[in-house]
């Protein structure tokens, strides 16, 4: 018998959001791969460890599913191989079922149906140490004899947090044999009377602040109040930290070069690497200010409410409260806010909420947002309280959530659609988020954008250069050398096809990098520029430098631009991906360049008129 045959198949399921990954990478680590299932896109992650025994064990982290009469192609895939008739699959050995402490009332009902599989199941409780913090109380000996299932607690996101799960899966699990019951709701109720001792102040609480936060008018006027908090510190609590990058960044260049004669390393130093990287990196602050606000709310539990709260206004739009998560999370990037489309249920609803969510105003897009305000939107403020530049800011998110909305409630005329779209959500408790959770997804968050600085914006940043710099001008040529280069050609010829939305060869040339990546955009600039003039290192001077050289119309027109344009390839991939469809990557692409022109095109020349 091989070592893959003879080796402990086992699957974690469990509803989204029960910890069931974080579970996986801690008892996985790096031996993992990811792939996808077998003529479907959802994705397959396998990995192995050793147990204490010496035993291989191969685990599957299936995705996140509510119920086993699936309702989503994630449920689906779960379902499917939970039952051994996945194609290509061999049916779990032993299931662990995850589920989140804090809200038993929600997962129980998805380990009772499990249960009735027939195969071994240990149930494992995640996040004890949250439930503790709150005063839940679970009795874990009556949990195990009503459910009889091995029961075992799990803190996922700590060290070591997973040994008991470990020692208890090293040991044999005799199959369940009881069915699920009639009534899923009812045996449920029984199991938290029995089992589970909640404090009373905590659903009080609870409803205290769900008068307000779910009220149909004081709710809205809570939304909106959180997002232009969120915008106004963006610029306001990140000054002082940009400012300190970016002065040090300007005295590492001038010290870099200082010592090295003019050629070829000295300019690819200053004039690529410290004035391309050094355009995007002061950005940071301002980048984790806005996911430290959005990990916050995740946290809290409130998000589900915004859902809830939003649904009647998006299922006028055509779309859903279900498709509030993956929007939200398309801020941060359209890539996982398009894969969490996958939980949405409805194709239509699906498919539409794929199309629309690359308006989203990802973070790829603040370096732009912020270098173009700061250097054409006066720093004042407004009524003595309100920060200007934090308004327009503001304006452009609004501006891309509206336009999305327009886009779907286009798309369901065209569908005909006057289907009902039932959504049910489980609202969570609230809880105060905790500041280790907070900084790990901060640490993350930094991490991607310091390894996108020093990964695909470094190289493109270095080919700009290339592109920039050679070949070199003629003995006797006028002009700077770019002029002459194979990206100024390039410029000057993309500049037929963009001067009537105001952009000039710089910005057309910057456009091309940013179709990797939105913020290379940046970067780009400062080296097509740095390249321009005389100025050695301008990753600090180039806000002022396109100010003094562009007229106003031409900012607002690139703002409106990089709010629909699809410059980011790696986006038309995962739609590619998640729908099958190379018509749905064209309609995507066609649509989002034709806005972004349009809406150019009328902006820039409505403000040449008005100015």
């Amino acid at each position: 018998m091989s070592t893959l045959e003879s080796a402990l198949r086992i699957a974690l399921v469990g509803n989204p959001n029960c910890g069931k990954t974080a579970l996986f990478n801690q008892l996985t680590g790096s031996r993992q791969k990811v792939a996808n299932y077998a003529g479907v896109t959802v994705e397959r992650k396998q990995g192995r460890y050793t147990a204490p025994s010496g035993r291989t064990v191969d685990l599957l982290d299936l995705p996140g599913a509510y119920s086993l009469d699936a309702a989503s192609p994630d449920e689906a895939i779960t379902r499917d191989v939970c039952l051994g008739i996945a194609a290509g699959e061999r049916r779990p050995d032993l299931l662990v079922c995850v589920a989140d402490a804090t809200n038993l009332r929600l997962h129980l009902r998805f380990v009772l149906e499990v249960r009735a599989l027939g195969l071994p199941v240990v149930l494992a409780l995640n996040m004890m140490d949250a439930a503790a913090r709150r005063g839940i109380r679970i009795d874990i000996a009556a949990l195990e004899r009503e459910l009889g299932l091995p029961v075992v607690e799990t803190v996922a996101v700590r060290r070591a947090g997973a040994q008991a799960l470990v020692e208890r899966l090293d040991r044999a699990v005799a199959p369940s044999a009881l069915p699920a019951p009639e009534d899923l709701h009812v045996e449920v109720r029984r199991l938290l009377t029995l089992c589970v001792s909640m404090p009373s102040s905590t659903a009080a609480t609870d409803d205290a602040i769900d008068r307000v936060a779910l009220h149909p008018v004081w709710g809205l006027v809570l939304l909106a109040a959180l997002m232009f908090l969120i915008f106004q510190s963006v610029f306001s609590w990140a000054e002082p930290l940009m400012e300190g990058i970016e002065g040090g960044i300007k005295a590492l260049g001038e010290w870099s070069v200082q010592s090295l004669p003019q050629g070829p390393l000295r300019s690819l130093l200053s004039d690529g690497l410290f004035a391309g990287l050094g355009s995007v990196l002061v950005f940071l602050p301002q980048i984790l200010i806005l996911f430290l606000f959005i990990l916050a709310l995740e946290e809290s539990g409130y998000l589900p409410r915004a859902a809830f709260l939003l649904d009647r206004l998006m299922f006028k739009a055509g779309l859903s409260g279900r498709s509030f998560i993956p929007l939200l999370s398309s801020f941060a990037c359209a890539i996982p806010g398009i894969m969490a489309t996958r939980s949405i249920q409805d194709p239509r609803d699906r498919l539409t909420t794929i199309m629309v969510a690359p308006l989203m105003t990802c973070s790829a897009r603040l370096p732009v947002y912020t270098l173009l305000i700061a250097a054409f939107i006066p720093e004042q403020t407004v009524a003595g309280v309100f920060n200007l530049q934090g308004i327009v800011l503001f304006g452009l998110y609004i501006a891309g959530i509206v336009s999305a909305l327009v886009v779907a409630f286009v798309t369901k005329r065209l569908y005909r659609d006057r289907s009902e779209h039932v959504l049910l959500l489980e609202l969570p408790s609230y809880r105060v988020p905790h500041p280790r959770d907070l900084l790990i997804g901060l640490w993350e968050r930094a991490w991607i954008f310091l390894r996108r600085v020093g990964g695909i914006i470094l190289a493109l940043t270095v080919l700009l250069w290339f592109l920039s710099s050679y070949p070199a001008p003629p003995e006797g040529a006028v002009g700077p050398a770019i002029d002459y280069s194979f990206a100024g050609r390039l410029g000057r010829g993309l500049e037929y096809i963009f001067a009537p939305i105001g952009f000039n060869w710089q910005i057309s040339i910057a456009l091309v990098p940013g179709l990797a990546a939105r913020e290379v955009a940046v970067s780009a600039l400062g080296t097509v520029y740095a390249l321009s003039g005389s100025d050695e290192t301008i990753a600090a001077e180039l806000g002022p430098l396109i100010a003094g050289q562009w007229p106003l119309a031409t900012a607002l027109s690139l703002l409106v631009w990089f709010i629909f344009a699809p410059q980011c390839l790696s986006t038309l991939a995962v739609i590619r991906r998640e729908t099958n469809s190379w018509r749905n990557v064209a309609i995507a692409a066609g649509y989002l360049f034709s806005l972004a022109y349009v809406a150019s095109f009328i902006t820039y020349q409505v403000t040449r008129a008005l100015t």
